[in-house]
């Protein structure tokens, strides 16, 4: 009997198997009209976010065009540098152009650098969410009124974010974190991988993200981590 059972089981799994592989399951489903007409609605749905992601995309590159046209020297003497990833467009600043060793006031010398980028902000991208996020080696600080290199992180990119304010940026759009040592771009055991590290980034952040196949509307994030 329970042999019997098990051949009527294998033979209808194997059907529906058929059935579906061969498209006729789909068939059926779109000769509902209920199905039909929520496959249709998915279908605009996919396909519009298709497109916003793609104009997203190409309004972050237009900021990059813009920068590398406005910041040529900066760029090209490795003080800053862009990439679009999926986490947005991720400007980077060398500590060296922005601030003294071990301080978190910005150098007056970055005042231009950081005009461009948030006119550029201002012009292309009004709406978007900015992350500021704070960078260093893993030296600990000594000449310094800052207690640890996580505080000196936090105290720079925070000094960004009001400075990007002040040039006309939301602080509705605006968050700040400091990271200190802990998220290094390169090796902190030679003095060129410790310049790497110290570093300010400031992330466009996109209001589409991209989750395996699923593109998921995305608004003020807790956290920005690439």
């Amino acid at each position: 009997m329970r042999m019997k059972k098990i051949v009527v089981f294998n033979a209808i799994l194997f059907l529906v198997l058929a059935f579906t592989s061969s498209g006729c399951m789909v068939n059926f489903y779109k000769r509902n009209p209920r199905t039909k007409l929520k496959i249709q609605n998915l279908e605009k749905q996919i396909n519009d976010l298709e497109y916003e992601r793609k104009k997203e995309r190409e309004s972050f590159e237009e900021v990059e065009s813009l920068l590398e046209s406005k910041l040529r020297s900066q760029i090209s003497s490795d003080d800053m540098s862009m990439q679009i990833k999926d986490s947005g467009l991720v400007i980077v600043l060398s500590d060296k152009i922005l601030f003294d060793s071990g301080q978190a006031k910005i150098r007056k010398e970055a005042y231009p650098v950081l005009n461009e980028v948030a006119s550029a902000i201002r012009t292309k991208v009004p709406g978007k969410n900015i992350g500021v996020s704070g960078h260093t080696d893993n030296v600990p600080v000594t000449k310094s009124k800052w207690g640890t290199n996580w505080e000196l992180s936090t105290a720079r990119a925070t000094n960004v974010l009001r400075y990007l304010e002040k040039k006309g940026l939301s602080s509705r759009k605006l968050s700040a974190t400091g990271y200190g040592k802990h998220r290094p771009v390169a090796s902190n055991s030679t003095e060129a991988g410790r310049s790497k590290n110290r570093r300010v980034e400031i992330v466009i952040l996109p209001e589409f993200v991209e989750k395996g196949r699923k593109k998921v509307k995305k608004g003020m994030p807790e956290s920005f981590v690439k």
